[in-house]
């Protein structure tokens, strides 16, 4: 993991840790991470390091025990942890592996429940045919798929954005994301058992994941609040990122 400072931790305040989606990188946050209130301060993370070698082992539970890691090497002992899509995925890892670091969880455009036999497979067979031809040319399209109808709309420069960090992952990363994904165990029970707040976000434009499944998260959680963002799809911290800093704000507060 690599961990990066978008403002610096202010003491007796657990700071915002954001967790991005994939095919994508930290980036994706910032106009989101800006919208906070300061001095709140406000951590990101890239999964996995973009800088060094790649784990071996393709695993969202290793990647949760290196994100642990670096909070610690950092001096940060816990956090208000939120994640979209695959980062609600790590979120949810690191509130099972590590529950002392969690003071707050939210999750964005995500889901609890591991991927069907079917989607599992269909994720392992991405990630073969991404190392296969050593590009990211499969996943750039997924830049339409992951934003809602009223952004690709309204919005094209945005859609051109996201196409564009889509098109710098490296392969090697994507398809280690994908068989991380795929290899993840159902976890509505850690979300059922975490005792902290939470807060559910989605945009109702999310074809993804979709607002029935924030719903029932909302409803296993037991300090759940579900906020769902108008013409927003399953980016939603890109689409509407004052909505989502706010929001996670908020969160932040229920959690000092």
């Amino acid at each position: 993991m690599s961990l990066h400072t978008l403002r610096p931790p202010v003491d007796g305040q657990p700071p915002l840790l954001l967790l991005h989606a994939f095919p994508l990188d930290h980036r994706m946050w910032a106009a989101a991470a800006a919208a906070v209130p300061s001095p709140r301060g406000v951590l990101a993370a890239d999964l996995p390091d973009r800088s060094g070698p790649l784990p071996s082992v393709s695993s969202l539970d290793a990647a949760a025990d290196a994100l642990a890691d670096e909070l610690a090497q950092a001096g940060v002992a816990r956090v208000v942890v939120a994640g979209i899509s695959m980062g609600g995925y790590l979120a949810l890892a690191l509130v099972e592996r590590h529950p002392e670091v969690v003071a707050g969880l939210g999750l964005v455009d995500t889901r609890a429940a591991a991927d069907s036999h079917e989607a599992a497979q269909r994720r392992r067979d991405m990630a073969h045919e991404l190392l296969a031809a050593g590009a990211v040319a499969a996943v750039r399209p997924m830049a339409s798929t992951l934003l809602g109808e009223t952004t690709r709309v309204a919005r094209p420069a945005l859609v051109a954005e996201v196409a564009g960090w889509i098109g710098e992952q490296s392969p090697e990363v994507v398809a280690w994301c994908q068989r991380a994904m795929a290899a993840r165990p159902d976890r509505t029970e850690v979300l059922a058992g975490f005792g902290g707040p939470v807060a559910i976000l989605v945009g109702d434009e999310d074809t993804l994941t979709g607002v029935e499944a924030a719903r029932t998260m909302a409803q296993v959680a037991g300090d759940a609040q579900l906020v769902v963002i108008p013409g927003a799809g399953h980016l939603s911290a890109v689409e509407d990122p004052a909505a989502v800093g706010l929001a996670l704000a908020e969160l932040a507060i229920r959690a000092d």
